[in-house]
């Protein structure tokens, strides 16, 4: 069955609504990327107008910011330590925009969107 990011079929009192039209294709949504820990994959997807997304499967590198020297360095992802999103996420070790993952030079919140931007960015966390 499709996502569909229509409007509610209920009321807000709880009542049934009825359809002033059908769904339209504009409407339609897809499932999470779900961004894990691995050798880089990505999917490209076409949206609207012919633009394309490209949603990051798997990868084990992410863009660090040191915020004291404002340096960017490429480092390694061990594990995801936290994430606020969904408490499931660290078990599965999936990435999304403000996890907390372990890399090789730290502790690193994610600030980019894996699954819209296709790249991980993040900033090192000071202990």
């Amino acid at each position: 069955m499709a996502i569909w990011q229509g409007k509610s079929m209920k009321k807000p009192t709880g009542g049934r609504a009825k359809m002033n039209r059908g769904k339209k294709k504009c409407e339609l949504g897809r499932e999470a990327a779900e961004t894990k820990i691995g050798p880089k994959r990505i999917r490209k997807i076409r949206t609207q107008g012919g633009n394309l997304k490209v949603r990051l499967a798997t990868d084990t590198k992410i863009n660090v910011v040191n915020p004291e020297t404002n340096k960017v360095e490429v480092a390694e992802i061990l594990n995801v330590v936290e994430n606020l999103a969904n408490p499931n996420f660290v078990r599965r070790n999936i990435i999304t925009k403000g996890a907390v993952v372990e890399t090789s030079s730290g502790k690193v919140r994610v600030t980019s969107r894996p699954g819209q931007d296709g790249v991980i960015n993040g900033v090192l966390i000071a202990e």
